[in-house]
């Protein structure tokens, strides 16, 4: 782990904007909670439209896109010793 300065051009809850100094461009803190959410938001999509639905492709690539996200999450949490701030048991 290590410590950096990031500007912060909004601190509003759950839609934070900034920028890592690394970057060029800014980009949206998504709080670990609301990600898990989301993931199962396109869950419940793609389960609801079916595998042979018009668009099931993209939303399908999309949940994936968000579930590589939250594992990644995950496990640099768990390499941190840090709890997640949402049960999976949930599901």
């Amino acid at each position: 782990m290590r410590k950096e300065n990031v500007e912060i051009l909004s601190d509003r809850t759950n839609a934070a904007v900034m920028r890592h100094p690394d970057r060029q461009f800014p980009g949206v803190l998504v709080q670990g909670d609301t990600l898990y959410t989301l993931c199962q938001r396109a869950d419940a999509a793609c389960k609801e439209m079916g595998r042979s639905s018009p668009g099931f492709g993209e939303g399908n690539d999309l949940r994936n896109a968000l579930h590589s996200l939250l594992s990644h999450y995950k496990s640099v949490l768990n390499e941190h010793d840090i709890s997640l701030p949402f049960s999976e048991q949930q599901r």
